[in-house]
């Protein structure tokens, strides 16, 4: 078997097969950290737009992806999921084991990945869009031929634009289901909140500007308070007081059970992804 050669921690040149609006996110935030320069990162495009949104950060990017993959040392797959078999499979004899695969592509399996790929040195990861603002939340999984060196590797990538947690792939469904998704949840509850400021008499740039900063700063609080959300929850909402009267008003609509459901949705949604 071959010897697996470790990646060098500060000059790896990092390759992005996909060049959509994840793959943009996590260039920006790595770059924004300070991790890698944008000299170090390439991906692949022939359309304007998606060329000239990279390119406006000073990513190199290349005509096909082959290109990428024969001048990274890391490649992270960032493609959707229905056509990421075809893509792996046209790339795989530019593959090697001297280099790190990382897939980011919702619902798709790390045996899959490494059946089609032709060897296991994969390590797959479910982050987020925040990742462009350096708050992504990013699980990690480690496939067979992965090493603890590339797990610290990956982890380190994708610290620098978040939070990073690792766990068993068989949770990656519920993960994706929460955390992948769940941004979309948040931004529809910032406008519904901009939304209830307006009706309430509120300027929009002022409603929205309140409704963006309250959900960031509850969300810190949840954070780094060490707090239980229900006590924090109860420590604004007063006797009679103009908080639990919105309460009610949430919880008469069901909107726990709503965001609950929401989260199980996406999570089904992945599971049936990755069974196709």
């Amino acid at each position: 078997m071959m010897t697996i050669v470790p990646i060098p921690s500060d000059s790896y040149k990092l390759g992005f097969i996909g060049a959509g609006k994840m793959a943009e996110s996590i260039a920006r935030g790595v770059i924004k950290s300070g991790l890698l320069p944008a000299s170090q990162i390439r991906t692949a495009h022939l359309g304007y737009d998606r060329r000239t949104a990279f390119e406006s950060f000073g990513v190199k990017v290349l005509d096909h992806n082959s290109q990428v993959v024969e001048d990274s040392d890391v490649v992270i797959l960032s493609v959707k999921p229905q056509v990421v078999e075809g893509v792996v499979l046209q790339l795989r004899s530019l593959l090697s084991e001297k280099q790190l695969l990382v897939s980011v592509v919702a619902g798709v399996k790390l045996k899959d990945l490494q059946e089609w790929a032709g060897h296991s040195r994969f390590i797959r990861v479910m982050p987020n869009t925040p990742a462009a603002v350096g708050n992504a939340a990013s699980v990690i999984s480690l496939g067979a031929g992965a090493t603890k060196d590339d797990g610290e590797l990956i982890s380190k990538l994708f610290g620098a634009i978040g939070k990073v947690w690792t766990a068993d792939e068989k949770l990656f469904d519920a993960i994706t289901g929460l955390s992948g998704s769940g941004p979309a949840y948040i931004y529809l509850a910032i406008e519904a909140l901009a939304d209830g400021g307006v009706a309430a008499g509120l300027p929009r740039d002022l409603a929205l500007g309140l409704a963006s900063q309250t959900v960031l700063g509850a969300a810190s609080m949840a954070v780094n308070t060490g707090k239980h959300p229900g006590q924090l929850k109860d420590d604004v909402a007063s006797p009679g007081g103009t908080t639990i009267a919105g309460i009610h008003e949430l919880e008469k609509a069901g909107f726990r059970g709503i965001l609950m459901n929401a989260v199980v949705a996406a999570s089904n949604r992945s599971r049936e992804l990755s069974n196709n």
